[in-house]
């Protein structure tokens, strides 16, 4: 990844945080995610990008095939206002997920985006939120 071609977001950030070194971003994804950063005109700092098969398996209930595998998928620390506005432009730019987590200490915060297709069971655009 180029930190020319995504200015507002860094490899660090992205790669997947098991220490597999794993960074497998889907370009289009980003270009999205780089323009909603430019419309927000705030920092989107990303608190989970990427994430390897079996490190996504060990954190998340999405087990070894949830959406940050795809490398279409972020989670940003965002709250309050912000959040509601940022879940606005998300998608009117067209996220077809978003997850809302909202409670609890603000450092804990976060909207989920991701760009999935519709599957089976999984129905496109959707919003939900998290315990």
């Amino acid at each position: 990844m180029s930190d020319t071609q995504w200015p507002h977001f860094t490899a660090a950030e992205l790669t997947c945080r098991c220490g597999c070194g794993r960074l497998e971003m889907d370009g289009r994804f980003m270009a999205l995610l780089e323009d909603l950063r430019v419309a927000f005109g705030k920092p989107l700092p990303v608190t989970s990008g990427y994430r390897c098969s079996e490190h996504n398996a060990a954190i998340s209930i999405t087990g070894p095939n949830g959406p940050h595998t795809s490398g279409a998928a972020v989670d940003v620390a965002v709250s309050g206002e912000d959040a509601y506005d940022l879940v606005a432009l998300a998608k009117a730019a067209g996220m077809s997920g978003v997850g809302i987590k909202q409670h609890g200490p603000h450092h804990t915060r976060f909207i989920h985006l991701d760009t999935l297709p519709r599957a089976a069971g999984q129905p496109r655009p959707t919003i939900w939120s998290y315990k």
